[in-house]
């Protein structure tokens, strides 16, 4: 392995994204990090869409994919006590385990801190849940949309009359792992000056609060209960997303913003409505607030008889915000993330090749790399018994004949 990590032995227990993605940023940079599963219970992500090819199926997810590339890959019944017997060897070997079990659920397996450690004092585990480990939520199954409840932004997305829509997918998933990253890096940094492990608690619905600080501060200061508005934002007026041409059958938006006076006036100037731009009740934004739904209908009329890019084009030239509402195609062909290599193209046993996203953080010294396609289900369980663990070929014959390694 090569990497700033290449010396970092990882094993990863998690489900789902939230902890797959502290795992896959861990390879991303060399870490050696161990994917341990079962074929009993398949993980979630492994038949969350989109699938290679529209067909569903466990070895076809996209998304398990891309949490878990870069990753070698091994199947153990944690059922029975042959399988939990591999995973404390695991955890003898590794420096960093990571899981996302319910709380709890680690510990009846005797799997939980204190167990590991009591062989590998130096260990760090990483704990990630939707609430924690400790509490009266602690128990609360982690599903995406609850996740989204208890931080705040379940009750904050969506149109102010209507009810609410909610962020898309399990929103506190993505957010969390980028908090849990540096934390846990920061105990490893730690365990390398004093030689003590340490065990890492982090709470998915706190990681997501942490982005609504100024609405939780501004209730400290003044009471006031943060709420939905559409597309509108608090200070900025016109702010929305406009209906344009369809293309190709489909619906497009176009993203509109004003930050300030100067803008609404080029903005109008681009719509060919001076007679907006010269009106007094329209020169600020607190007046443009207060008409709010005439100046909507005004630009929606506008934008609706031209293309989205078009609309774009014309108003990043005059220094307007605007952007098309990007479509996966948009996604797939834009040259700013294509410059970047958020998208990468890896060799697959199954499907050919397979896309992932690359390295989430750009280091200009120690730049990562996605080393190896997401694993097969047991893809790894030979090498891992015999390389890492140095199990001889008659024990892990005897795991296999007992359908441990499943």
């Amino acid at each position: 392995m090569t990497g700033p990590l290449a010396d970092l032995k990882v094993l990863d227990l998690s489900w789902v994204v939230a902890g797959p993605l502290i795992g896959r940023a861990l390879a991303d940079f060399g870490a050696r990090v161990v994917r341990v599963e079962s074929s009993r219970r398949i993980e979630t992500a492994r038949l969350m869409q989109p699938f290679h090819a529209g067909r569903a199926g466990p070895e076809n997810s996209a998304l398990y994919g891309n949490c878990n590339a870069g990753k070698l890959g091994m199947t153990v019944d944690l059922k029975t006590e042959e399988g939990r017997g591999v995973v404390r060897d695991l955890a003898r070997w590794a420096d960093v385990v990571v899981e996302s079990f319910s709380p709890g659920q680690m510990a009846r397996w005797g799997l939980d801190y204190a167990e590991l450690s009591r062989d590998n004092p130096s260990l760090v585990m990483l704990s990630t849940s939707i609430a924690g480990q400790s509490g009266p939520w602690s128990a609360l199954a982690g599903y995406g949309n609850v996740g989204a409840s208890l931080s705040g932004f379940q009750n904050l997305v969506g149109w102010e009359d209507r009810p609410p829509t909610g962020p898309f997918g399990p929103y506190t998933d993505y957010v969390g792992p980028r908090l849990a990253l540096v934390a846990l890096l920061a105990a490893i940094e730690n365990r390398r000056h004093t030689g003590k492990g340490r065990h890492i608690d982090v709470a998915q619905v706190e990681a997501g609060i942490f982005f609504l600080s100024p609405q939780v501060a501004h209730y400290g200061v003044d009471g006031t209960i943060a709420r939905r508005r559409g597309n509108r934002d608090e200070l900025y007026a016109p702010h929305g997303v406009y209906p344009c041409l369809p293309d190709g059958g489909a619906e497009r938006f176009v993203a509109v913003a004003a930050r300030d006076d100067a803008e609404w006036t080029r903005l109008a100037e681009a719509m060919d409505r001076t007679d907006l731009a010269e009106r007094a009740d329209l020169r600020t934004a607190d007046r443009r607030r207060a008409h709010a739904d005439f100046l909507d209908e005004q630009i929606a009329r506008w934008t609706s008889g031209l293309r989205a890019e078009d609309v774009e084009k014309r108003l990043q030239a005059v220094g307007v915000p605007a952007h098309r509402s990007a479509s996966s195609a948009d996604f797939a062909a834009d040259e700013q993330l294509a410059h970047r290599g958020h998208l990468v193209r890896l060799p697959h046993p199954l499907h050919g090749g397979t896309t992932v996203e690359g390295p989430r953080y750009l280091l200009s010294d120690t730049p990562g790399q996605v080393a190896r396609p997401a694993p097969t289900l047991g893809q790894d369980n030979e090498f891992v018994l015999r390389e890492i663990l140095g199990y001889p070929a008659e024990r892990i014959a005897r795991l296999v004949e007992d359908g441990v390694l499943v």
